[in-house]
């Protein structure tokens, strides 16, 4: 029998009926002769209640105990799937992370998964044909025996390391939207449904604010060749889409120049002035930024010829902004900065692609549409198969829409 990997999402879960839909979805694929493993997230909303719990009871909290704490929810969901699976004649148990188990390192809240012993599973596919029901985002460090959590969108990444662990024939990623579009149709109401999206196509659309799949789940699934479909749990059951596959290059027949354009609006700018120009003050930068966890994206650098300062303009996330700043003021005698200055209102634009590879003047041709829009662009980022700008927040919904026009995105 072929093995699958079904993973759902909160919105899929968030109550009772929503279940028993999800359970008529591996119903189907059970019949289809496959062995299943299913990957739940918590019921919409119960993460954040269970987060808020842990605040409201110290603001300055264990986080081991909130791993504790915010696990509980994905086990809740899993019992109840495989209760309603019982109930229908299937065979089914429920798994934690740690009864698998999934081995993590020990970094409470954004833990990576080490290794993952998938025999009970396998045994439990072979003897009983039972459906594996899975408690995503949650693992155990084995040193010390606590549960550790994945981070915010963790089950995509449980559900694609699982898949490599048992040798899945593929994993169905299934969301509350029928696969990956071109952007967001919120914005952009002729986005369309791509069928196939390069892995790291996909990589760089989830780091640059698509939000249809965790980061790490893409980087698995890349590593370990997993075939990833993102599908909606919402379509009848009992004639699904096909939904998006996420694939090798090689598997795309013809390849669009641009793919799709994404956005994010949790960025922050952060200018410094008449820093002192001379080896190390880089280092000095973004050394204690580093240190403190903070992601530094776009860097831009203006020397003067003459006079030996230089300003350096760089973007962090929009919650680290406030920390950023302090961090660098407190390192301003080893700087030497005369000034710092910030913007939160400003968002980062992108363009994706492997098909840039192989043609030149691509970001060119959008530096220049922007321009006849009056959008001034800020900082600029580029990198094999993409190209980033940061503009004023004002104008996103309409460099999104000049940008996915220019490049043909909207024709069917």
């Amino acid at each position: 029998m072929s093995r699958l990997v079904m993973k759902f999402g909160g919105t899929s879960v968030a109550n009772i009926e929503r279940i028993r839909n999800v359970a008529r979805h591996v119903e189907r694929e059970r019949k289809a002769g496959n062995n299943i493993a299913v990957v739940v997230s918590a019921m919409s909303g119960k993460t954040n209640e269970l987060v808020g719990w842990c605040e409201q009871a110290s603001a300055l909290y264990d986080r081991r105990e909130y791993d504790a704490v915010v696990a509980s929810g994905e086990q809740v969901t899993a019992g109840l799937l495989a209760i309603v699976l019982q109930d229908m004649g299937i065979p089914a148990r429920s798994w934690q992370g740690w009864q698998i188990p999934i081995q993590t390192s020990d970094s409470h809240g954004s833990a990576r998964i080490a290794h993952i012993n998938a025999a009970a599973i396998l045994e439990a596919f072979e003897a009983r044909a039972e459906v594996a029901v899975v408690a995503g985002f949650q693992g155990i460090h084995q040193e010390t025996g606590r549960i550790a959590t994945l981070g915010r969108g963790g089950s995509d990444t449980s559900a694609v390391a699982i898949a490599a662990a048992i040798g899945a024939d593929r994993c169905d990623i299934y969301t509350d939207v029928d696969g990956v579009y071109t952007t967001d149709p919120r914005i952009v109401p002729k986005a369309r449904r791509l069928d196939r999206v390069a892995f790291e196509e996909m990589l760089e659309m989830a780091s640059l604010g698509a939000k249809v799949l965790q980061v790490r789940s893409v980087e698995l699934a890349m590593v370990h060749k997993v075939k990833t479909f993102v599908r909606s749990s919402f379509d009848d059951p009992r004639d699904p889409k096909a939904g998006t596959l996420i694939c090798d290059e090689e598997d795309i027949v013809e390849q669009q120049v641009v793919t799709g354009i994404a956005f994010s609006r949790d960025e922050a700018q952060i200018t410094l002035r008449q820093v002192a120009d001379h080896p190390g003050v880089a280092a000095a930068i973004f050394i204690p930024l580093a240190e403190a966890n903070i992601n530094v994206d776009m860097i831009i650098q203006v020397a003067s010829e003459n006079s030996g300062v230089t300003d350096m303009t760089f973007t962090v996330s929009a919650a680290d902004f406030e920390r950023a700043k302090s961090i660098l003021h407190k390192a301003q005698p080893q700087i030497g900065f005369t000034s710092l200055t910030g913007a939160t209102d400003v968002v980062k634009i992108s363009a994706i692609g492997v098909g840039m590879r192989s043609h030149a003047g691509v970001a060119a041709l959008a530096f220049k549409a922007l321009a006849e829009k009056g959008i001034n662009i800020r900082a600029i980022t580029t990198s094999e198969i993409k190209f980033s700008v940061l503009i004023e927040a004002a104008y996103t919904e309409l460099a999104v829409r000049t940008l996915h026009s220019l490049y043909g995105l909207d024709k069917a």
